[in-house]
Protein backbone atom coordinates (compact mmCIF):
# COMPACT_ATOMS: atom_id res chain seq x y z
CA UNK A 1 0.00 0.00 0.00
CA UNK A 2 1.19 3.79 -0.71
CA UNK A 3 1.19 5.58 2.63
CA UNK A 4 1.57 9.25 2.22
CA UNK A 5 2.66 10.16 5.73
CA UNK A 6 2.91 13.35 7.59
CA UNK A 7 6.43 14.61 9.14
CA UNK A 8 6.79 17.00 11.59
CA UNK A 9 10.28 16.32 12.94
CA UNK A 10 8.85 14.89 16.37
CA UNK A 11 9.46 11.08 17.94
CA UNK A 12 6.01 10.03 16.97
CA UNK A 13 5.96 10.64 13.15
CA UNK A 14 9.14 8.93 12.71
CA UNK A 15 7.95 6.40 14.63
CA UNK A 16 5.59 5.86 12.38
CA UNK A 17 7.53 6.06 9.51
CA UNK A 18 8.96 2.73 10.72
CA UNK A 19 6.10 1.08 11.63
CA UNK A 20 5.02 1.27 8.19
CA UNK A 21 7.89 0.61 6.31
CA UNK A 22 8.40 -2.35 8.23
CA UNK A 23 5.22 -3.35 7.43
CA UNK A 24 5.88 -3.12 3.86
CA UNK A 25 3.86 -0.59 2.73
CA UNK A 26 5.47 1.80 0.06
CA UNK A 27 6.02 5.21 2.73
CA UNK A 28 6.74 8.75 1.28
CA UNK A 29 7.13 11.35 3.90
CA UNK A 30 5.81 15.04 3.17
CA UNK A 31 6.67 17.69 5.82
CA UNK A 32 3.39 20.81 5.17
CA UNK A 33 5.58 23.92 5.12
CA UNK A 34 2.74 26.30 7.22
CA UNK A 35 4.10 29.05 9.05
CA UNK A 36 6.23 30.89 6.82
CA UNK A 37 7.22 33.61 9.53
CA UNK A 38 9.92 33.61 11.89
CA UNK A 39 9.20 30.79 14.69
CA UNK A 40 11.29 29.22 17.37
CA UNK A 41 8.28 26.68 19.05
CA UNK A 42 5.59 24.37 17.91
CA UNK A 43 6.03 22.06 14.90
CA UNK A 44 6.78 24.93 12.05
CA UNK A 45 10.66 25.82 12.51
CA UNK A 46 13.55 24.93 10.18
CA UNK A 47 15.03 22.68 12.79
CA UNK A 48 11.57 20.75 12.81
CA UNK A 49 11.67 20.37 8.76
CA UNK A 50 15.26 19.76 9.21
CA UNK A 51 14.76 16.80 11.51
CA UNK A 52 11.73 15.62 9.04
CA UNK A 53 14.09 15.32 6.15
CA UNK A 54 17.11 13.23 8.29
CA UNK A 55 14.81 10.95 9.66
CA UNK A 56 13.18 10.35 6.60
CA UNK A 57 16.84 9.20 5.55
CA UNK A 58 17.57 7.02 8.09
CA UNK A 59 14.41 5.23 7.59
CA UNK A 60 15.51 4.77 3.89
CA UNK A 61 12.02 6.55 2.54
CA UNK A 62 11.18 9.20 0.21
CA UNK A 63 10.59 13.10 1.40
CA UNK A 64 8.55 15.81 0.33
CA UNK A 65 8.15 19.69 1.17
CA UNK A 66 4.11 21.02 0.52
CA UNK A 67 4.06 24.67 0.90
CA UNK A 68 0.60 25.09 2.30
CA UNK A 69 1.61 28.66 4.34
CA UNK A 70 -1.23 30.28 2.44
CA UNK A 71 -4.07 28.01 3.20
CA UNK A 72 -2.33 27.76 6.79
CA UNK A 73 -2.74 31.93 6.97
CA UNK A 74 -6.36 31.95 5.62
CA UNK A 75 -7.83 29.05 7.95
CA UNK A 76 -5.61 29.31 11.10
CA UNK A 77 -3.83 32.73 11.39
CA UNK A 78 -6.46 35.14 10.24
CA UNK A 79 -9.47 33.33 12.01
CA UNK A 80 -6.98 33.36 15.50
CA UNK A 81 -6.19 36.59 15.09
CA UNK A 82 -9.92 37.87 14.55
CA UNK A 83 -11.16 35.70 17.03
CA UNK A 84 -9.14 38.22 19.33
CA UNK A 85 -10.71 41.05 18.24
CA UNK A 86 -14.27 40.06 19.30
CA UNK A 87 -13.44 38.55 22.43
CA UNK A 88 -13.05 34.84 21.50
CA UNK A 89 -9.82 32.48 22.76
CA UNK A 90 -9.82 29.93 19.70
CA UNK A 91 -7.79 27.23 19.61
CA UNK A 92 -5.43 27.48 16.48
CA UNK A 93 -4.08 24.22 16.46
CA UNK A 94 -7.53 22.06 16.55
CA UNK A 95 -8.24 24.39 13.30
CA UNK A 96 -4.83 23.53 11.70
CA UNK A 97 -5.65 19.90 12.47
CA UNK A 98 -9.32 20.24 10.46
CA UNK A 99 -8.34 22.49 7.77
CA UNK A 100 -4.47 21.56 6.70
CA UNK A 101 -3.28 18.36 8.57
CA UNK A 102 -6.44 16.39 7.26
CA UNK A 103 -8.61 17.83 5.16
CA UNK A 104 -5.89 19.33 3.05
CA UNK A 105 -3.51 16.99 3.16
CA UNK A 106 -5.91 14.17 2.37
CA UNK A 107 -6.93 16.04 -0.71
CA UNK A 108 -3.61 16.35 -1.49
CA UNK A 109 -3.06 12.49 -0.56
CA UNK A 110 -6.13 11.51 -2.76
CA UNK A 111 -4.67 13.53 -5.72
CA UNK A 112 -1.79 11.92 -5.90
CA UNK A 113 -2.61 8.80 -5.81
CA UNK A 114 -1.84 7.54 -2.24
CA UNK A 115 -3.97 4.57 -0.61
CA UNK A 116 -3.75 6.05 2.86
CA UNK A 117 -2.71 9.48 4.67
CA UNK A 118 -0.64 8.40 8.14
CA UNK A 119 0.19 10.99 10.84
CA UNK A 120 2.22 10.46 14.44
CA UNK A 121 -1.33 10.99 16.39
CA UNK A 122 -1.84 8.79 19.57
CA UNK A 123 -5.07 7.82 18.78
CA UNK A 124 -6.97 4.75 17.30
CA UNK A 125 -9.32 3.99 14.54
CA UNK A 126 -11.80 0.91 15.00
CA UNK A 127 -15.28 -0.54 14.37
CA UNK A 128 -17.79 0.07 17.01
CA UNK A 129 -21.42 -1.14 16.29
CA UNK A 130 -20.06 -1.60 12.63
CA UNK A 131 -19.16 2.02 12.27
CA UNK A 132 -15.51 3.18 12.16
CA UNK A 133 -14.63 5.47 15.03
CA UNK A 134 -12.14 7.43 16.31
CA UNK A 135 -10.85 5.43 19.49
CA UNK A 136 -8.21 7.27 22.45
CA UNK A 137 -4.78 5.89 22.10
CA UNK A 138 -3.31 3.32 23.71
CA UNK A 139 -1.32 5.54 25.86
CA UNK A 140 -3.63 7.22 28.19
CA UNK A 141 -1.49 9.95 29.21
CA UNK A 142 -0.56 11.16 25.56
CA UNK A 143 -4.11 9.78 23.92
CA UNK A 144 -5.06 13.08 21.03
CA UNK A 145 -8.32 11.58 20.04
CA UNK A 146 -9.58 15.10 21.46
CA UNK A 147 -7.66 16.67 18.35
CA UNK A 148 -8.29 14.53 16.02
CA UNK A 149 -12.17 14.70 16.21
CA UNK A 150 -13.36 16.04 13.08
CA UNK A 151 -12.55 13.02 11.11
CA UNK A 152 -15.24 11.72 8.95
CA UNK A 153 -16.41 8.56 8.39
CA UNK A 154 -14.73 8.77 5.19
CA UNK A 155 -11.73 9.99 6.34
CA UNK A 156 -11.37 7.58 8.45
CA UNK A 157 -11.32 4.42 5.64
CA UNK A 158 -8.98 7.03 4.56
CA UNK A 159 -6.52 7.83 7.79
CA UNK A 160 -3.39 5.66 9.62
CA UNK A 161 -2.45 6.19 13.02
CA UNK A 162 0.96 3.78 13.09
CA UNK A 163 1.63 4.58 16.63
CA UNK A 164 -1.77 5.13 18.09
CA UNK A 165 -1.68 1.31 19.57
CA UNK A 166 1.54 2.04 21.46
CA UNK A 167 2.70 3.29 24.72
CA UNK A 168 5.06 6.43 24.36
CA UNK A 169 7.69 4.76 25.87
CA UNK A 170 7.31 2.26 23.01
CA UNK A 171 7.56 4.75 20.54
CA UNK A 172 11.04 6.30 21.72
CA UNK A 173 12.46 3.01 22.56
CA UNK A 174 11.69 1.60 18.51
CA UNK A 175 13.38 5.28 17.32
CA UNK A 176 16.30 4.99 19.78
CA UNK A 177 16.64 1.38 18.37
CA UNK A 178 16.20 2.36 14.68
CA UNK A 179 18.95 4.86 15.14
CA UNK A 180 16.80 7.92 14.65
CA UNK A 181 17.90 11.45 15.91
CA UNK A 182 14.50 12.29 17.28
CA UNK A 183 14.23 9.72 19.36
CA UNK A 184 14.62 11.93 22.63
CA UNK A 185 13.20 14.59 21.12
CA UNK A 186 10.82 16.71 23.86
CA UNK A 187 7.06 16.78 22.64
CA UNK A 188 5.91 20.20 21.09
CA UNK A 189 4.12 21.59 23.13
CA UNK A 190 3.32 25.71 21.91
CA UNK A 191 1.37 27.40 18.81
CA UNK A 192 3.92 27.32 16.27
CA UNK A 193 3.56 31.04 15.11
CA UNK A 194 3.54 32.28 18.08
CA UNK A 195 7.18 32.75 19.26
CA UNK A 196 8.79 32.08 22.89
CA UNK A 197 10.08 35.98 22.99
CA UNK A 198 7.02 37.69 21.86
CA UNK A 199 4.16 35.58 23.24
CA UNK A 200 0.35 35.69 22.46
CA UNK A 201 0.17 39.39 22.95
CA UNK A 202 3.61 40.51 21.00
CA UNK A 203 1.77 38.52 17.86
CA UNK A 204 -1.07 39.99 18.25
CA UNK A 205 0.00 43.48 18.97
CA UNK A 206 1.18 43.61 15.45
CA UNK A 207 -1.81 42.83 14.02
CA UNK A 208 -4.46 44.21 15.63
CA UNK A 209 -5.33 47.00 18.41
CA UNK A 210 -5.82 46.54 22.05
CA UNK A 211 -7.78 48.50 24.43
CA UNK A 212 -7.72 49.03 28.01
CA UNK A 213 -10.65 47.65 30.52
CA UNK A 214 -11.91 48.39 33.29
CA UNK A 215 -12.23 45.10 36.06
CA UNK A 216 -15.35 45.37 38.26
CA UNK A 217 -16.46 42.82 40.80
CA UNK A 218 -19.95 40.84 40.77
CA UNK A 219 -21.70 44.13 42.24
CA UNK A 220 -20.65 46.05 38.88
CA UNK A 221 -17.79 47.97 41.50
CA UNK A 222 -14.68 49.25 39.34
CA UNK A 223 -11.26 47.66 41.42
CA UNK A 224 -9.00 47.78 38.96
CA UNK A 225 -7.85 47.63 34.88
CA UNK A 226 -6.37 45.99 32.31
CA UNK A 227 -4.32 46.88 29.52
CA UNK A 228 -5.88 45.01 26.87
CA UNK A 229 -9.65 43.63 27.71
CA UNK A 230 -8.95 41.36 23.89
CA UNK A 231 -6.48 39.55 25.91
CA UNK A 232 -8.31 38.20 28.82
CA UNK A 233 -10.11 34.97 29.20
CA UNK A 234 -12.70 33.23 30.75
CA UNK A 235 -11.65 31.67 33.96
CA UNK A 236 -8.19 33.71 33.96
CA UNK A 237 -6.97 34.20 37.40
CA UNK A 238 -3.25 36.07 37.18
CA UNK A 239 -2.17 39.31 35.13
CA UNK A 240 -5.42 41.39 36.44
CA UNK A 241 -3.32 43.40 38.99
CA UNK A 242 -5.77 42.59 41.70
CA UNK A 243 -3.34 41.97 44.38
CA UNK A 244 -3.51 39.04 46.98
CA UNK A 245 -6.62 38.14 49.37
CA UNK A 246 -9.36 36.40 47.91
CA UNK A 247 -9.45 33.88 44.70
CA UNK A 248 -10.59 36.04 41.80
CA UNK A 249 -10.99 34.38 38.43
CA UNK A 250 -12.76 35.83 35.35
CA UNK A 251 -15.77 35.30 34.66
CA UNK A 252 -17.43 37.54 32.39
CA UNK A 253 -15.38 39.58 29.17
CA UNK A 254 -17.03 42.23 27.18
CA UNK A 255 -14.96 43.45 24.81
CA UNK A 256 -17.72 46.62 23.44
CA UNK A 257 -18.41 47.71 26.77
CA UNK A 258 -14.04 46.94 27.68
CA UNK A 259 -15.30 45.41 31.13
CA UNK A 260 -13.91 42.37 32.56
CA UNK A 261 -15.78 41.07 35.55
CA UNK A 262 -14.34 39.11 38.52
CA UNK A 263 -15.27 36.69 40.67
CA UNK A 264 -15.05 33.78 42.81
CA UNK A 265 -15.02 30.03 41.77
CA UNK A 266 -18.41 29.34 42.70
CA UNK A 267 -19.17 32.32 39.66
CA UNK A 268 -17.88 30.32 36.88
CA UNK A 269 -19.94 27.22 37.24
CA UNK A 270 -22.61 26.66 35.05
CA UNK A 271 -25.51 24.40 33.97
CA UNK A 272 -24.33 24.06 30.35
CA UNK A 273 -23.16 25.33 27.05
CA UNK A 274 -23.91 25.42 23.88
CA UNK A 275 -21.73 24.58 21.22
CA UNK A 276 -21.54 25.13 16.57
CA UNK A 277 -19.64 24.26 14.31
CA UNK A 278 -20.12 20.58 14.66
CA UNK A 279 -18.49 17.45 13.55
CA UNK A 280 -19.71 13.86 13.09
CA UNK A 281 -18.15 11.04 12.15
CA UNK A 282 -21.08 9.76 10.57
CA UNK A 283 -24.19 12.20 9.50
CA UNK A 284 -26.85 9.46 11.14
CA UNK A 285 -24.68 10.44 14.94
CA UNK A 286 -26.21 14.09 14.80
CA UNK A 287 -29.56 12.08 14.73
CA UNK A 288 -29.61 9.33 16.80
CA UNK A 289 -27.41 11.51 19.59
CA UNK A 290 -30.54 14.20 20.28
CA UNK A 291 -31.11 13.44 23.90
CA UNK A 292 -27.86 10.99 24.62
CA UNK A 293 -26.09 10.99 27.84
CA UNK A 294 -22.50 11.72 26.57
CA UNK A 295 -19.00 12.28 28.56
CA UNK A 296 -17.59 15.68 27.27
CA UNK A 297 -13.43 16.84 27.18
CA UNK A 298 -12.55 20.20 26.76
CA UNK A 299 -8.88 20.64 26.27
CA UNK A 300 -6.28 18.01 24.73
CA UNK A 301 -6.17 16.47 28.18
CA UNK A 302 -8.38 17.73 30.55
CA UNK A 303 -10.98 15.65 32.52
CA UNK A 304 -14.27 13.90 31.07
CA UNK A 305 -17.74 15.29 32.96
CA UNK A 306 -21.25 14.14 32.60
CA UNK A 307 -23.71 16.01 30.01
CA UNK A 308 -27.31 15.39 28.02
CA UNK A 309 -26.62 16.10 24.16
CA UNK A 310 -29.44 17.80 22.99
CA UNK A 311 -28.84 18.87 19.20
CA UNK A 312 -30.27 19.72 15.94
CA UNK A 313 -27.26 18.76 14.00
CA UNK A 314 -25.91 21.90 13.54
CA UNK A 315 -26.02 23.46 17.25
CA UNK A 316 -25.58 21.70 20.26
CA UNK A 317 -26.76 22.42 23.89
CA UNK A 318 -24.98 20.26 26.71
CA UNK A 319 -26.40 20.31 30.26
CA UNK A 320 -23.88 18.88 32.70
CA UNK A 321 -24.86 16.58 35.01
CA UNK A 322 -23.53 18.91 37.66
CA UNK A 323 -22.40 22.35 37.03
CA UNK A 324 -19.01 23.18 35.59
CA UNK A 325 -16.65 25.52 35.04
CA UNK A 326 -17.76 27.62 31.90
CA UNK A 327 -15.67 26.90 28.84
CA UNK A 328 -14.43 30.29 26.59
CA UNK A 329 -16.05 30.75 23.42
CA UNK A 330 -14.31 29.60 20.96
CA UNK A 331 -12.96 26.80 22.55
CA UNK A 332 -13.18 22.98 21.76
CA UNK A 333 -15.34 20.58 23.30
CA UNK A 334 -15.35 16.72 22.15
CA UNK A 335 -18.00 14.39 23.31
CA UNK A 336 -17.54 10.71 24.21
CA UNK A 337 -19.13 7.72 24.45
CA UNK A 338 -20.74 6.58 27.81
CA UNK A 339 -17.38 4.21 28.60
CA UNK A 340 -15.30 6.90 27.40
CA UNK A 341 -13.19 5.22 25.11
CA UNK A 342 -14.45 6.82 21.29
CA UNK A 343 -15.69 10.18 19.48
CA UNK A 344 -18.92 10.84 19.20
CA UNK A 345 -18.42 14.09 17.73
CA UNK A 346 -17.08 17.52 18.99
CA UNK A 347 -17.45 21.43 18.03
CA UNK A 348 -16.68 24.51 19.06
CA UNK A 349 -18.17 26.70 22.17
CA UNK A 350 -20.43 29.78 21.14
CA UNK A 351 -22.24 30.49 24.69
CA UNK A 352 -20.40 29.41 27.86
CA UNK A 353 -23.85 29.47 30.06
Amino acid sequence: MRVLLAMSGGVDSSAAAVVLRDAGHDVVGVTMRLWGGESDTGCCSVSDVDDARRVAQQAGIDHLVFNFSADFEERVVTPYVDAHVVGVTPNPCIECNRHLKFDRLIRRGRELGFDAVATGHHARIEDRAGLPRVVRGADTAKDQSYVVHMLSGEDLGYVLFPVGGMQKSEVRALAARSGLRTASKPDSQDVCFIGSTVGRGGFLSSRMGFHPGVVVDTEGAEIGGVEAVELVTLGQRRGLGLGGGDKRYVVDVSISERRVTVGGEDDLLSPGLTVGTLAWPHAADARTLDGADVLVQGSAHGARHGARLDTDGTVARLSWARPQRRISPGQTVVFYDPTDSYVLGGGVVTDPG
